[in-house]
């Protein structure tokens, strides 16, 4: 597919990174660049003693929750601007300064606000991802079809049948942008919440690692954040954007 690597490629690519880190780790014999059969058995032995779904379900748990309340608030604000020039002159200041503020920044201020908590964890998160929301949910909202809107209200559709089949297929394109942008941000920034602040996580995991300098445990919990990232990239992700595609086809095919 064009724009796409061959899929041959990961099979080259990848196999001959960690051949080459096998090397690079068995010449220096450094306990600070463990082998990858020293990082794979670390990766099961975290497994086995139910440490590392522990950790990967309670930052899972944080990411789920703190992408909703974001898609959820910044979808809400951003088709608010984007129908509304006064709503938009009202937030657009403030959607330029959070999008400005840094995200630790956001997370200090939330943990001396609120405590080491996980509301505080939460917001601190949903604060950040809110204006990346907005900004690309209102470019949609400003490029609705009128014509649409217009034979809507000649077929007398209610708000919800609006709402269904007006809206949503012109703003999904943009809703899918802003999804796969927000889990990119979410899934750092909730690491940072975590090392700073919380008692369990993948995050929490790495900070205690990088006390002793556990470079083996850093690895793994790094290794298997990396595989459930790209577990929901195929399973959910992936999809959602070929429907996507799918949805945009019939409105290239009548311009």
């Amino acid at each position: 597919m064009k724009g796409h690597p061959p899929f041959w490629s990961y099979w080259v690519v990848l196999p001959g990174f960690v051949l080459i880190w096998a090397v690079i780790a068995w010449l220096i014999q450094s306990p600070l660049l463990p082998t990858p059969l020293q990082v794979l058995d670390t990766l099961i032995r975290e497994a086995t003693s139910g440490d590392l779904w522990h950790h990967l379900s309670a930052t899972l748990g944080r990411v789920v929750v703190a992408f909703v309340l974001a898609m959820f608030l910044g979808t809400v604000v951003g088709v608010g601007m984007g129908r509304s020039a006064t709503t938009n002159a009202l937030f657009d200041p403030l959607l330029v300064l959070l999008l400005n503020l840094p995200a630790l920044v956001t997370i200090i201020l939330m943990y001396v606000w609120f405590g080491l908590v996980e509301v505080a964890a939460i917001m601190a998160v949903v604060i950040n991802k809110v204006p990346n929301v907005a900004v690309t949910v209102r470019e949609g909202a400003r490029s609705l079809d009128y014509r649409l809107e217009e034979m809507a209200t000649v077929y007398e559709f209610s708000r919800w049948q609006r709402f269904r089949d007006v809206w949503v297929p012109q703003l999904f394109p943009y809703l899918m942008a802003a999804t796969r942008g927000g889990l990119a941000l979410i899934w750092k920034i909730v690491l940072v919440v975590e090392l700073l602040g919380r008692s369990s996580g993948v995050g929490f995991q790495l900070h205690m690692a990088f006390q002793v300098f556990d470079v083996a445990t850093i690895l793994a919990y790094s290794l298997a954040f990396i595989a459930v990232v790209q577990l929901i990239e195929l399973a959910i992700l992936q999809p959602l954007e070929r429907r996507s595609s799918r949805w945009r086809q019939p409105e290239a095919a009548h311009a």
